[in-house]
C-alpha cells in the first residue's frame, strides 16, 4: 500500500459536495430561457451573489438591487427567499467518501465561498455539513477565496501541516492558491477521481 502523505481532508462545498445552481430555482421562476439568462447575467450576477460570501446580509443586498432593478424586485427578493430551491442535493459520490472518511477517524474540513445566513440555512438541511472536524466560511470570515487571507485561516485556525492536508475544489484558481498556501490540492472532477487521488496519498477509501 501507498504510504499515507496526508492527515487531512480539506473540501470545497459548492460543485464539489453540494449540487447548487441557480438555474435550478430560476426555471421555475422564469421558464423563458432568453429571459432567465438575462435576469442571471445581468441583474442577479454571479459578482452581486459573490458580495454575499464576502459577508455583505442578504437583506442589505436585496434591498439595493431592488432599487436599482424595481421591475424586477419579486425575482431579486426571491434569491434570497427561495435560496434552498437552488441547491438540489448532495453529490452522492463525495457525500459517500466524506462518511468513510469520518468513520476512519481522519479530519475532515470545509474551506468554502458562503453566505454565513445561508450556511446555517444549508447545515440544517444537509445534517453531513454539520459533521466537519473545522469549518472556514468566507462569509464569516468576511474573506473569500482565492485571497490567501482564507487558508492562512484554515492552517493557522486548525494547526493544520498544509503540506500533509488535501485540499479539493471545482474552481482551478482556487486551487492554485491553496498550493501556493503550501496545501497538497487538486481540481475536483468527480468523486471517483477523488477517491484515486486520496488512495495515491495512502488513504485507504
Amino acid at each position: 500500500m501507498t504510504e499515507r502523505s496526508i492527515d487531512d481532508v480539506v473540501f470545497d462545498i459548492g460543485g464539489v459536495l453540494l449540487d447548487w445552481s441557480p438555474d435550478y430555482l430560476y426555471h421555475e421562476l422564469i421558464p423563458d430561457a432568453a429571459q432567465r439568462e438575462h435576469f442571471l447575467t445581468t441583474v442577479a450576477t454571479p459578482e452581486w451573489n459573490a458580495e454575499q460570501d464576502a459577508g455583505r446580509t442578504w437583506a442589505e443586498a436585496v434591498s439595493e438591487l431592488s432599487s436599482l432593478h424595481p421591475e424586477h424586485a419579486e425575482w431579486i427578493a426571491a434569491y434570497d427567499t427561495g435560496w434552498l430551491k437552488m441547491a438540489k442535493g448532495l453529490i452522492e459520490g463525495t457525500a459517500e467518501l466524506i462518511t468513510e472518511l469520518r468513520e476512519q477517524g481522519i479530519p475532515t474540513y470545509a474551506l468554502t465561498n458562503f453566505s454565513a445566513e445561508k450556511w446555517e440555512v444549508a447545515k440544517e438541511s444537509f445534517p453531513i455539513l454539520t459533521g466537519f472536524t473545522g469549518e472556514v466560511v468566507s462569509g464569516t470570515e468576511q474573506t473569500v477565496k482565492p485571497g490567501e487571507k482564507i487558508y492562512r485561516i484554515l492552517i493557522e485556525r486548525y494547526q493544520l501541516d498544509p503540506a500533509r492536508s488535501f485540499y479539493t475544489d471545482d474552481k482551478d484558481y482556487n486551487v492554485v492558491a491553496a498550493r501556493a498556501a503550501g496545501l497538497d490540492a487538486e481540481v475536483f472532477t468527480d468523486a471517483n477521481t477523488l477517491r484515486a487521488q486520496l488512495r495515491a496519498r495512502g488513504l485507504p477509501v
